[in-house]
């Protein structure tokens, strides 16, 4: 797993914070100085973060466990998009749909209104429907594949939030931290760090700076998944290994019992 150096997030303008006058006194520490009216992010302390958070997503993807990218705003949607779908994790990129964590038994209910229109479509159901009727479903479908199709695969709640922009994404933010949702997020200096676990303080305006920062704790997971993978592919062999004891006493006790058929056998034939 390798973090970016200095001169990647450098490169990328991770440091470009907000104007002066916009700034969230929380995100002091995280400041190095101010130039020209603009507050500039301290980099060494973005690069430290962001290996510190890569390590944990890394042992949530390990573990199996799912991690919900969250970034609605125009430089970020597609890199999200991309960037999750690579390593099998849900995204959300069009609006944040209210109780989406608070409230999933609901959004569970709307993913399976999607599935059921699609069973209607392979079974020949559709087919059956009145033109009227057939559009309606169809527009249905479309609405719910826009903002749900993408957390289709979501059985239960996240075991954590990667967010962008904490301060357009306030609602997911909030509702993660009344479950308990570890936050993860992107925070620029006009946001509140206090809302998030995991802060990664960089330029969350930037689509360069959001596509390094993804690429990152991406690659991060996905060496987490591979590890799991690996870990698995191992554990057969070790059952192997416990079960050969068992096995070997089945084998004692079946072998008087074909003896005795054998004998049984043997003395029909002499008859």
């Amino acid at each position: 797993m390798s973090t970016p150096n200095f001169e990647q997030l450098l490169e990328a303008g991770c440091h470009f914070g907000h104007l002066k006058r916009k700034w969230n006194p929380a995100m002091a520490p995280y400041i190095f100085m101010e130039r020209n009216g603009i507050h500039i992010i301290d980099l060494y302390k973005t690069a430290a973060k962001l290996e510190e958070a890569s390590a944990a997503l890394k042992n949530i993807a390990k573990s199996g466990k799912k991690v919900l990218f969250v970034a609605t705003k125009k430089q970020a949607k597609q890199v999200v998009a991309d960037k999750a779908s690579s390593i099998n994790m849900p995204f959300v990129i069009e609006r944040w749909p209210g109780g989406m964590l608070t409230n999933f038994p609901t959004i569970r209910k709307a993913v399976k209104k999607m599935t059921n229109i699609d069973k209607m479509i392979k079974d020949g159901t559709f087919d059956n429907l009145s033109k009227r009727e057939r559009l309606q479903v169809s527009r249905q479908r479309a609405k719910l594949e826009k903002t749900l199709g993408s957390i289709a695969d979501l059985n239960r709640l996240p075991s954590a939030l990667f967010v962008i922009d904490v301060m357009k994404e306030h609602i997911a933010v909030a509702e993660a931290n009344r479950l308990g949702i570890p936050v993860f997020a992107m925070v620029d200096t006009n946001s509140n760090p206090n809302d998030v676990d995991f802060v990664i303080p960089a330029n969350d305006d930037a689509s360069k700076s959001i596509e390094l920062v993804l690429d990152t704790v991406c690659a991060a997971m996905a060496e987490g998944l591979e590890e799991r993978k690996a870990e698995k592919a191992d554990a057969p062999a070790e059952g192997e290994e416990k079960d050969a004891p068992k096995q070997r006493r089945r084998i004692r006790k079946a072998a008087p019992e074909a003896e005795k058929v054998e004998a049984e056998k043997a003395a029909e034939s002499a008859e």
